[in-house]
């Protein structure tokens, strides 16, 4: 059990003894002397042993965790008490006042006013006031509504006892009437302790979103990069806690990784900011107006699950034309390949309004795993030698450095080599170059199946 849960248990038990101890005291004081007032006040105190009874119930049960039938866990119970509660203390009210009406239309009983009346009324003052500082101390460390519902409670009886003391006093010196006028008065006090706490009440049990935190909430996920806007937010309290579910708008061109971290970003900052809550963030992708032409294709490509790659667009009049590499599976007939790019051209039709001519071009995606090993030492200096040959042919083009060649079941090269350029050279300038670099060492060795050329700038750190 963690201390929290042992400060709610603990005072709320205190609570039930002290409760039970005025209830007592006070009903045999207001039998003894007839005082409507002490009655009233025993009545009051009776509402409060039940409903301190009930706290200490509700508490224990409200922090049990989550289950598969309670997926926010149990924390409303504490408000289900608190209600429950508050038409107890309605129930007080009506009695309190119909009674007390009655002496003052019809006459009142004989009242004595004995040291013992005023010595309860006492020590019930100093009782209330312990057990509501304790209360409400412990309910604003917990967030507990039930705890808080009971401070509400002691609260209350600090002033109605005071104003059945100062009835007594009254009574003394011979007005009989005021007996019954505290009664009343303190019922007034009870009735609008009621009103608050139920207002209270039913705000949570109807899942009112607490004052404030939703424009802080948006606030907060306005800060997020990445976030357009929320387009949907539902905020559930539930005892000390506050469950949000909520649903922001992204660029449907980022990446999945990229939203996944926009979403768990929000969360962190919303939970930092409101420690009792407990937030999920979902994502919508839309579209943007700034959205370019290679990041709308991109993302239709995607979206079929295919890469479109030297993305080209040309304007003939008012008309696009757009063309580019899709990389498509090897293992596909040309009828497979053909037919699953024909689907991304409807959908770019129907992305750009059908207001472009599409040319797209079919790359074979090979995934395949090669069995090689390095070349034997004999040859490999003949082959480094060709490479750094043809390569000093290209203007631009330095350093060639960590070359490794490897041989395939099917005695190809599979060929890899770094190379340094200019910084300033511009990296349209740079592909040329090592495109060229790549076309003359398969004109000089046909063996070769495969080239990587890795291009940096010159003294970079590989």
């Amino acid at each position: 059990m963690s201390s929290h849960q042992q400060k709610k248990q603990n005072v709320a038990q205190s609570s039930v003894f002290a409760s039970l101890l005025l209830t007592i005291l006070k009903i045999v004081v207001g039998l003894m002397t007839g005082s409507i007032g002490i009655l009233s006040e025993a009545a009051h105190s009776a509402m409060d042993f039940g409903a301190a009874a009930l706290t200490w119930f509700a508490v224990r049960i409200s922090d049990k965790p989550a289950d598969s039938k309670h997926h926010y866990g149990h924390t409303k119970i504490e408000s289900v008490t608190a209600l429950i509660e508050t038409g107890l203390l309605f129930l007080t009210s009506a009695w309190v006042i119909y009674e007390a009406g009655s002496r003052l239309a019809y006459g009142g009983h004989e009242i004595e006013v004995t040291w013992y009346a005023i010595a309860v009324i006492i020590v019930s003052i100093v009782v209330d006031i312990s057990r509501a500082r304790a209360l409400k101390k412990v309910a604003k460390e917990t967030g507990s509504q039930a705890l808080e519902a009971d401070a509400l409670h002691f609260s209350s009886d600090i002033v109605s006892s005071a104003v059945v003391l100062v009835g007594l006093v009254f009574v003394h010196f011979g007005l009989g009437w005021a007996d019954a006028v505290s009664g009343i008065f303190v019922a007034l006090l009870v009735g609008n302790a009621a009103w608050q706490l139920g207002r209270k009440t039913i705000d949570v049990l109807v899942d009112a979103a607490p004052e404030g935190i939703s424009e802080q909430v948006e606030e907060i996920a306005a800060t997020v990069p990445g976030v357009v806007a929320i387009e949907k937010m539902r905020i559930k309290p539930a005892g000390p806690f506050v469950f949000i579910d909520m649903t922001l708008t992204v660029s449907r061109t980022l990446p999945q990784e990229k939203v996944r971290a926009i979403c768990a970003e929000t969360e962190r900052r919303i939970e930092e900011s409101l420690p009792e809550s407990d937030v999920t963030v979902n994502a919508r992708p839309i579209v943007l107006d700034s959205e370019t032409v290679t990041e709308r294709i991109h993302v239709i490509g995607l979206n079929h699950n295919l890469h479109a790659h030297n993305i080209s667009t040309s304007l003939s009049g008012e008309r696009k034309q757009i063309t580019f590499d899709v990389e498509v599976d090897s293992l596909l007939t040309i009828r497979e390949a053909h037919d699953s790019v024909a689907r991304l051209e409807k959908d770019l039709h129907r992305e750009f309004n059908g207001d472009i001519d599409v040319c797209i071009h079919l790359d074979p995606l090979r995934h395949e795993e090669r069995s090689a090993q390095p070349i034997a030492p004999e040859n490999e200096a003949a082959v480094v030698n060709t490479i750094r040959r043809v390569s000093s042919e290209i203007p631009g083009i330095d350093n060639v450095h960590e070359i490794r060649i490897l041989v395939t079941e099917h005695d190809k090269l599979c060929i890899t080599l770094h190379c340094g350029f200019d910084d300033k050279t511009s990296l349209e300038n740079v592909h040329s170059m090592t495109s060229r670099l790549e076309g003359l060492i398969y004109q000089a060795l046909p063996e070769t199946s495969r080239i990587i050329v890795h291009a940096e700038p010159l003294n970079a750190e590989d």
